[in-house]
């Protein structure tokens, strides 16, 4: 998949590379494993809560997802077959353990990309232990280490696929990018003034799409259009903090969306894996096509907003929310349309991320994950239940469950909720939306595919 590089991997060559990072492994306490219906689910579960440790932004932390997804797939199709591997193909001995070739190739390649992070790694050794103490697979020596031979192998493909990939380090690291001159639409930095995140992610090499900013979305909306206007007033009136228009339901919803997208869509796949009974190769490719067109969704949507730099409404409704950040003058601009009315101190529900606004994040990943899930079930009446934030519980938690019969509902809803959200014109949502469902549907069409 994506590679120039010959389609066999030997087992030898998974082995050398793995040498030095297996030699350093330590038995240390062990730790209790998700309690999930399998290994490939309890993994999963795994590597999110160390990617969202590691305090990675959304789109920075799919990337990690995506080695660590991969890996887990190609090891399990090497044993399983039935699919096309992403990476090189590898030659797996028969009675190779399915179980022990996943806990390698997870834990292989999670200790990788978090070795500079103590306190990760001897929470992933501990993992490690307990998956092969004899109450679980014994140690992985029933089948002479053909199956940790398998997840070695898959682990370090996916290293070598990988490197130079244009990932950044350390984690929330941000990095320069072509600017704009100052004036009405231009982003500014929005309250609380974080650092640009993660231009660089906007071209770091894609998992699924051929190249970075493959799809571009048309250009925002012309400030002096009456599209404009309508927009403006829209988000401003149901935008706000204080908005009196906006129903509770509504503020629900905003607040929903407001969960980590790498935790909401990697338990949303599991539930559908547990829900539908699912198998170990079933349940590794659908979470491998989550993660990688998630990854690549959130590359394609950064990319297009650092290229684009539009103004966040808080920005162009109160242009004295604008600081001293470095990109232009104090206060701000008003748009330079008569028919807009900007409105000192408006704040909106949710605070701005800090990254330009056209096109919606949210609203390209979510649309990209409809996508997804109906590649998978094959019917775009998904019937799937999701899980957000509740402003009734602890932070980061995914206490509210919505449910969607069909795609449409869900991509309906993204774009409902941003706009209530005070974070996105209607217009940057729908675009986001279509430029999800662009980046899902090219990369499902070339990945994952049934051997014929």
């Amino acid at each position: 998949m994506n590679s120039l590089r010959t389609r066999m991997v030997g087992l030898l060559v998974g082995l050398t590379l793995v040498a030095a990072v297996g030699a350093t492994t330590t038995r240390t306490a062990q730790a209790a494993l998700p309690p999930l219906p399998n290994t490939v689910q309890q993994w999963n579960k795994i590597a999110e809560d160390t990617v969202v440790g590691s305090g990675a932004f959304q789109g920075e932390g799919e990337v990690y997802m995506s080695y660590v997804a991969t890996a887990v797939y190609d090891a399990v199709v090497a044993i399983e077959g039935g699919f096309e591997p992403y990476g090189p193909a590898i030659n797996a001995p028969a009675g190779a353990s399915l179980d022990c070739a996943v806990v390698e190739a997870a834990y292989r390649t999670l200790r990788h990309y978090f070795l500079s992070n103590p306190a990760l790694v001897a929470s992933l050794d501990g993992y490690y232990a307990e998956a092969l103490s004899p109450s679980n697979l014994d140690g992985c020596t029933g089948d002479a280490g053909k199956g940790t031979s398998v997840g070695l192998a898959a682990a370090n493909s996916i290293i070598d696929l990988r490197t130079g990939d244009g990932r950044m380090t350390p984690i929330g690291t941000t990095s320069s990018f072509e600017m704009k001159n100052p004036g009405p639409g231009v982003w500014r930095r929005t309250p609380p003034f974080a650092p640009p995140q993660t231009p660089w992610l906007g071209s770091v090499r894609p998992f699924l799409l051929k190249r970075p900013g493959q799809f571009q979305p048309e250009p925002p909306i012309p400030l002096q259009s009456n599209e404009w206007v309508q927009q403006f007033n829209e988000i401003k009136s149901y935008g706000g903090a204080t908005s009196a228009v906006r129903t509770p339901e509504q503020t629900a919803i905003a607040r929903f969306y407001t969960a980590n997208v790498v935790r909401q869509f990697n338990r949303a796949a599991r539930d559908l894996a547990a829900a539908r009974a699912l198998g170990v190769l079933d349940t590794a490719r659908l979470l491998a096509m989550v993660n990688t067109v998630s990854a690549d969704a959130l590359m394609s949507v950064l990319n297009a907003k650092y290229r684009f730099l539009f103004w966040r409404p808080v920005t162009a409704i109160d242009p004295t929310a604008v600081t001293a950040d470095g990109f232009g003058p104090v206060p701000g601009f008003d748009d330079g349309n008569p028919a807009t009315a900007e409105e000192p101190g408006w704040r909106p529900l949710v605070t701005t991320p800090n990254h330009p606004e056209y096109p919606a994040a949210h609203g390209t990943n979510t649309s990209a994950m409809a996508e997804v899930f109906s590649e998978f079930l094959g019917t775009d009446e998904i019937d799937l239940d999701i899980r957000g934030f509740d402003a009734a519980g602890a932070p980061g938690n995914l206490d509210a469950v919505r449910h969607y019969d069909t795609t449409a509902e869900l991509r309906n809803e993204i774009i409902g909720a941003r706009l209530w959200a005070g974070l996105h014109y209607r217009r940057s949502s729908e675009a986001g939306v279509h430029l999800g469902r662009k980046v899902a549907h090219y990369g499902l069409n070339h990945a994952f595919k049934p051997v014929r």
